[in-house]
């Protein structure tokens, strides 16, 4: 079963693709240690906000967000740590 972490990225919102809308960036985890090493990586990073564990997967409307979807496989060391060494 996924986890979902959701956070809000103020650096990419705003501008770009996301001109006048939130930019929500959202990591599928497959289990809760990597969402927990998610999150944790999430707070260190100053232009990330909002930051939510969730069992769903969530929809927001895209009048008012773009949605950045990835799978924990997916991202670099910056966000994995050693988790991805497990």
């Amino acid at each position: 079963m996924a986890i979902y972490v959701t956070m809000n990225d103020k650096f990419m919102s705003g501008w770009g693709g996301a001109q006048g809308k939130i930019n929500k960036y959202v990591v599928e985890c497959s289990t809760r240690e990597q969402a927990v090493q998610i999150v944790a990586a999430a707070k260190r990073r100053s232009e990330m906000k909002y930051i939510n564990m969730v069992a769903r997967l969530p929809k927001y409307p895209e009048s008012k967000y773009v949605v950045s979807l990835r799978k924990f496989s997916e991202l670099g060391e910056i966000w994995t740590g050693d988790v991805a060494k497990v």
